[in-house]
């Protein structure tokens, strides 16, 4: 099960910054579909035996390290991940498959310094009313192309996510792991990293979903997800990103 929500850092954060406009898009799926796509030192966790695929459009703002502010134009992009989740030594976190985003030093910084496989794409996720409108084309040279587009509306607010229920163990969690940004690669290393995240837990939404049209998860070679998916819309929130190390 995903872990439970941690105690406020008593530790400087590496990094800060705001996540909003955020939906939780979630199909299950056979586990043996998706334990190629981890590599050999993380197991998939399970929920009720079953593994869980999930589709993550959002906007990161604020973004700023640690000691500096904000800078204008470099501190905001729109980002779109593909995820799983893993275990490593009974530690449960997120394993991305992808990582869309609009912002090209973002895009370096993760690659780079954090060693996950962002991809440059274009994207805008704009609000009218109270319905969310997100489209993005993934742009990053050699990598399998990708689109998107959703159109999705929040509702009423939902109780917290208790733990041992499937809307934490798809939506609390805290710590990520990564083996390098081309995950073809990825899948075949020893090396992994993990990272660590501080935020208070999601106040979710119930959402309504009107338009879908992705072949993100198709980019990764994937079959088509099949069936409605699990939604969960998501007030915004302050993030701290803790720590990130080799294990």
């Amino acid at each position: 099960m995903a872990t439970t929500h941690p105690d406020f850092p008593s530790r400087l954060p590496l990094m800060r910054q705001r996540w909003s406009q955020l939906l939780f898009a979630h199909w299950p799926v056979a586990p043996d579909v998706l334990r190629p796509y981890l590599p050999p030192r993380l197991e998939l966790d399970l929920y009720d035996g079953q593994a869980w695929l999930g589709v993550v459009p959002f906007t990161m703002s604020g973004i700023r390290p640690l000691g500096l502010p904000a800078v204008p134009g470099l501190s905001n992009m729109h980002e779109l991940n593909v995820r799983t989740y893993a275990r490593l030594n009974g530690i449960p976190g997120v394993w991305f498959l992808s990582l869309d985003a609009t912002l090209a030093l973002g895009v370096w910084a993760a690659r780079t310094l954090f060693h996950l496989p962002y991809l440059h794409a274009r994207m805008s996720l704009d609000r009218t009313g109270n319905t969310l409108r997100a489209h993005a084309e993934r742009t990053h040279r050699g990598a399998a192309s990708a689109r998107f587009a959703a159109v999705w509306t929040p509702g009423a607010p939902l109780p917290p996510a208790a733990p041992g229920s499937l809307a934490h163990f798809l939506t609390e969690r805290y710590y990520l792991y990564t083996a390098g940004p081309d995950l073809a690669r990825a899948i075949r290393s020893d090396t992994l990293w993990r990272g660590k995240v501080y935020h208070q837990p999601w106040a979710l939404r119930e959402a309504t979903l009107s338009i879908w049209e992705s072949t993100l998860v198709e980019s990764h070679g994937l079959p088509t997800p099949t069936g409605p998916p699990v939604l969960y819309a998501a007030d915004s929130l302050e993030v701290r990103i803790q720590e990130f190390c080799r294990v």
